[in-house]
């Protein structure tokens, strides 16, 4: 188990990428517990999240950090503790932690299969516990996401609206990713059913880094030598495909799809000419209106059970107004 309080700052500040705005819902949930830190709180807020594998994770601790002090500081809450962990295990060890520590709320993003029989334990002791990112079969929590399923509807729109109806797509899945891969393909898949396409789609797992992008893709062009359109679930996999197509001098690969908002992927958008890079935004600051729900709970309001914010579509026509210097992802 290890524990996260500033150094979650240094972290998040080294991801090398910039997350985009929170749409106007987070926006709308993040005001009303600030107005409800006029009332005070003696509460204390427990945060479990992964340890730091990827500049997306390392940014939802940043910002859940960074919303826990601002509302400390309003005195929204008295206190707050983060805990981070490699594994379920670990993390099934940080939440028995929390709970001997009295903690008034949680706020936990589990990334792992088999979380469910730990997080009941919260719920069993009537703790209000927001769930971020990922969905269990539990009732009684509540859920702050985005729309993971949605993210592959418009992916598979955007691909279509720039190849057309026929070509080869190759699919970049990451089914570690449980629930996240599953949605964004079902979606993808969901879609072109709805579509007038005649695509051979071509489906390859990889990860969610750039490393893996770079050298999965290499393997996929010497295998493929026509390849339309690449189906990326991820910014950093797709950062490490455009370096793979471009060392490879490929040109007939005409769109590359991504997801999560990273701003050195932003600023790639402009600088190939002939690819339409995307991404599918799903800024990892979504986290701090998981944290004000928890605070919301606290005073007695009312606040949505499952909470999914929309998606939105970044490309080079639109990227400037998702450019965020302050941010860490």
């Amino acid at each position: 188990m290890k524990k996260v309080l500033a150094m979650v700052l240094a972290l998040g500040m080294t991801a090398g990428c910039l997350a985009g705005g929170v749409t106007a819902m987070a926006e709308e949930t993040t005001e009303a517990a600030t107005e409800a830190a006029a009332a005070g709180g003696d509460y204390v807020i427990g945060v479990l999240a992964p340890e730091v594998t990827h500049g997306w994770v390392a940014a939802v601790a940043y910002y859940a950090e960074m919303r826990c002090e601002e509302l400390k500081a309003d005195g929204a809450i008295s206190d707050y503790i983060i805990a981070t962990s490699g594994n379920a295990e670990d993390m099934t060890a940080d939440l028995d932690d929390l709970l001997t520590q009295n903690v008034d709320a949680i706020v936990a993003y589990p990334q792992w299969d088999g979380m469910e029989a730990s997080l009941q334990r919260i719920l069993d002791a009537d703790i209000p516990l927001v769930c971020f990112d990922l969905e269990f079969d539990l009732d009684g929590y509540y859920l702050v996401t985005g729309d993971n399923t949605d993210m592959g509807v418009q992916g598979a729109n955007y691909i279509y609206d720039k190849i057309g109806a026929d070509g080869t797509v190759i699919a970049l899945t990451v089914p570690t990713a449980g629930s996240v891969n599953d949605l964004r393909m079902e979606g993808f898949y969901q879609q072109m059913e709805e579509l007038d396409q005649n695509w051979e789609v071509i489906e390859y797992a990889t990860e969610f880094t750039r490393e893996a992008g770079l050298a999965d893709m290499a393997d996929i062009l010497v295998n493929n030598p026509q390849i339309d359109a690449v189906y990326s679930l991820d910014d950093e996999t797709s950062i490490g495909a455009l370096q793979a197509i471009k060392e490879a001098g490929r040109t007939d690969i005409k769109v590359i799809t991504g997801g999560g908002g990273c701003q050195e992927y932003f600023k790639m958008m402009p600088e190939y000419e002939d690819i339409n890079v995307a991404s599918a935004l799903y800024s990892p600051a979504m986290v701090e209106t998981a944290v004000d729900e928890a605070v919301q709970l606290l005073n007695g309001e009312t606040v949505e059970e499952r909470l999914i914010i929309p998606t939105t579509i970044v490309d080079k026509e639109n990227y400037e107004e998702y450019l965020d210097d302050s941010s860490p992802y």
